[in-house]
């Protein structure tokens, strides 16, 4: 068993609770890791790039000049790619990139994900998030006091409309709950802030006692 510090929302360390070790990964699954986000990033990409080949340029068939006798190579007809406003050869067309992840690459990339974030400390747990108003200025603070101004994940076990409303004029914070939260988010921030319940949520992922919701398994 392992252990890690409770803090409270000016950053003092108010206990601690304890993490079982054999749900931690750390010896394997850089390889899911990778898959899941390059999944995850082709998945987002639009695929609506398009260009027109030589048949569906508008255009006759007829022959731009006779085949032979002026001098001048041979044509065809004017939709030809090699001609200015003809056709494209081998141009894109719309395509969906989305890859299947299959759901133990999914969860082993979350736990070695979660489990480097526990390692490395930039996982932080405060005993609560409760703002009696929606200011900005008082989640600042409490950014503050974890280093984490300019960018931070606060995972939550249920949405709170005052942390929403005082999250909402930071540009590098996001408040996420628990069984939304991805690989993705944990990784693309360099600091995450989980409340008690956000962090119980989390790790119980690990062992698959609270499943992720679809929109946190797709992302």
């Amino acid at each position: 068993m392992s252990t890690l510090n409770v803090y409270g929302a000016d950053g003092a360390v108010k206990g601690a609770i304890e993490v079982d070790d054999a749900l931690l990964v750390l010896d394997r699954g850089e390889q899911a890791v990778r898959d899941y986000i390059v999944g995850r990033q082709a998945a987002l990409r639009a695929g609506t790039a398009s260009t027109l080949s030589k048949g569906e340029v508008a255009g006759s068939n007829k022959k731009p000049w006779k085949q032979k006798g002026t001098g001048r190579a041979r044509a065809g007809l004017k939709q030809s790619p090699v001609w200015r406003g003809g056709g494209v050869a081998f141009g894109p067309k719309p395509r969906d990139f989305s890859q299947k992840i299959n759901k133990k690459v999914a969860k082993l990339a979350y736990r070695r994900v979660l489990s480097d974030a526990v390692a490395e400390g930039t996982l932080k747990v405060v005993e609560a998030l409760n703002f009696a108003a929606p200011k900005t200025k008082e989640l600042v603070a409490v950014l503050k006091a974890f280093g984490a101004e300019k960018s931070a994940l606060i995972v939550v076990r249920e949405y709170e409309k005052n942390l929403l409303l005082a999250a909402r004029n930071l540009p590098g914070v996001e408040v996420i709950t628990a069984r939304n939260a991805s690989p993705w988010h944990i990784m693309r921030y360099k600091t995450a802030i989980a409340t008690r319940e956000g962090w119980e949520d989390l790790f119980a992922r690990c062992s698959g006692g609270v499943p992720a919701s679809e929109e946190g398994a797709a992302q």
